[in-house]
């Protein structure tokens, strides 16, 4: 999948920390969008997605001196029990894919010096008894990219990868599930099935299919510069349909349908019919409360310069917004336009003919 420019990264080199250089484990995962079908998802309705292969997340574990378990990033760098509540995802898909991996003793943070008090002296002192893992990533965190979903899938990656032990596509998806649990209560699961995809999916209640893309498919992506907030985004809907159910629930029926529909035309190549589906979906995704003024200015935008459609991606209320474009220098322009309407970044993503 051909994409570019690459956005900076969010996450810098970590600080340096002493390593044994015995044994180190490496792994990698990128970032997703949903192109139809968000919030109908949570309700068992089909949604369709591709892979952001130009930002990615990566993570490293070593084993490292001294004793104990610690984190090496931007946002935190020190013992894993000293990690900030917003990386509890971070540390659950630490901890529970290192166990999983076979690599238990690795998960406890304790001290050397802890353990030999209570006279626990595991195998994990063969290994050198700390590791240290170091993540990095530029996928824009909280944009509704799949941010927390790729983190933990690089970093169960790279916990098989230094146990050298295989690691099938449902571990994966299940340690990936822990983690989102952690960071968003009750997710669909897309996130975590997108961010191992090769391609384009449908995704429906866990399950996916590989979609057909008959030609490529050029968007320009812009980030608003706010956070987005599924949870919220998602509570909210809920709040709605609670209080209209009949109007909500027709809604969510036709974000479904466009999902549905927008598979022949993504196999079709035909752009101008996937855009407007795009603008369609947005219309919707305002009307139940979960756009915001500046991704409905940045979709605006978009459509003034040229773009076949567009609409926010993701759980909305910040995060991102996806157009179609012409060409990488159609992209360019809607770029451009978006940019002047806001956003606080823009890049082109081309999700080629498969």
């Amino acid at each position: 999948m051909s994409q570019s420019p690459r956005v900076e990264p969010h996450d810098v080199e970590a600080p340096p920390v002493p390593t044994t250089g015995e044994r180190r484990g490496v792994g990698a995962a990128h970032a997703k969008a949903i192109l139809f079908g968000e919030h109908a998802v949570v309700f068992g309705a089909p949604a369709i997605a591709i892979p952001v292969d130009s930002l990615t997340a990566e993570a490293t574990i070593e084993l490292a001196e001294p004793a104990g378990l610690r984190i090496a990033s931007s946002l935190y760098t020190g013992p894993i029990d000293g990690a900030p509540t917003r990386l509890a995802p971070v540390v659950t898909a630490i901890r529970t894919s290192l166990e999983r991996a076979g690599l238990a003793e690795l998960a406890q943070s304790d001290s050397a010096d802890d353990r030999a008090a209570d006279g626990d002296t595991t195998d994990g002192e063969a290994l050198g008894a700390g590791a240290l893992v170091s993540i990095t990533s530029s996928i824009p965190h909280e944009r509704g990219l799949g941010s927390s979903a790729a983190v933990a899938a690089a970093i169960a990656r790279a916990a098989f990868d230094l146990a050298g032990t295989p690691l099938d596509s449902e571990t994966l998806f299940d340690l990936i599930q822990t983690a989102e649990r952690v960071a968003h209560g009750k997710p669909s699961g897309i996130d975590a099935r997108t961010v191992a995809a090769t391609g384009a999916i449908r995704f429906n209640r866990g399950s996916v299919a590989p979609i057909r893309i008959g030609a490529p498919l050029i968007l320009a992506f812009a980030d608003t510069g706010h956070p987005g907030s599924t949870a919220k985004a998602v509570g909210s809907v809920q709040a709605l349909r609670e209080r209209e159910p009949e109007s909500t629930d027709a809604r969510l029926s036709r974000l479904a349908e466009i999902a549905e529909h927008s598979i022949e035309d993504l196999a079709s190549g035909d752009r101008t019919a996937v855009g407007a589906a795009m603008s369609e979906a947005h219309a919707i995704l305002h009307g139940i409360g979960v756009s915001s003024e500046r991704l409905d200015a940045i979709v605006a935008a978009a459509c003034d310069a040229g773009a076949t459609g567009a609409k926010l991606t993701g759980g909305g209320l910040g995060g991102c917004v996806i157009a179609v474009a012409g060409s990488e220098a159609h992209a360019e322009q809607i770029g451009t336009a978006m940019r002047g309407a806001g956003a606080e970044r823009t890049w082109t993503v081309e999700v080629p003919a498969a």
